[in-house]
């Protein structure tokens, strides 16, 4: 399995970027894909998720500004950020699951653990 994340980079605040992640190996369909961030000296953090059926989930604060989506035929992932803040500044990770959904009693989409594999990373940078 290879996670291959893009589109990161620099931008201004209130800028867009729109990080893609392409999965060989392994069939983003049938399984609950996600987007993490990390900033240097902070945990990586759970930033969205999709599950095969499509049911996303979002970090409170970051829901209004960004979208996760799929293209299965492309087996890509997408997280479309906009109105993007110096906060945002961090490395973007995508992450895959084992299963095909992403919450249950007994899992969370946001928590690193739900997830067995990960992409190295693109750098959003926003100033």
């Amino acid at each position: 399995v290879q996670l291959v994340e893009s589109g990161g980079g620099s931008v201004q605040p209130g800028g867009s970027l729109r990080l893609s992640c392409a999965a060989s190996g392994y069939t983003i369909s049938t399984y609950c894909m996600g987007w993490f961030r990390q900033v240097p000296g902070k945990e990586r953090e759970g930033v969205a998720s999709i599950a095969s059926d499509g049911f996303r989930s979002y970090a409170d604060s970051l829901k209004d500004r960004f979208t996760i989506s799929k293209d299965n035929a492309q087996n890509t992932v997408y997280l479309q950020m906009n109105s993007l803040k110096s906060e945002d500044t961090a490395m973007y990770y995508c992450a895959a699951s084992a299963v095909s959904y992403c919450s249950s009693v007994y899992r969370r989409w946001y928590n690193m653990r739900s997830y067995s594999y990960w992409g190295q990373g693109t750098q959003v940078t926003v100033s």
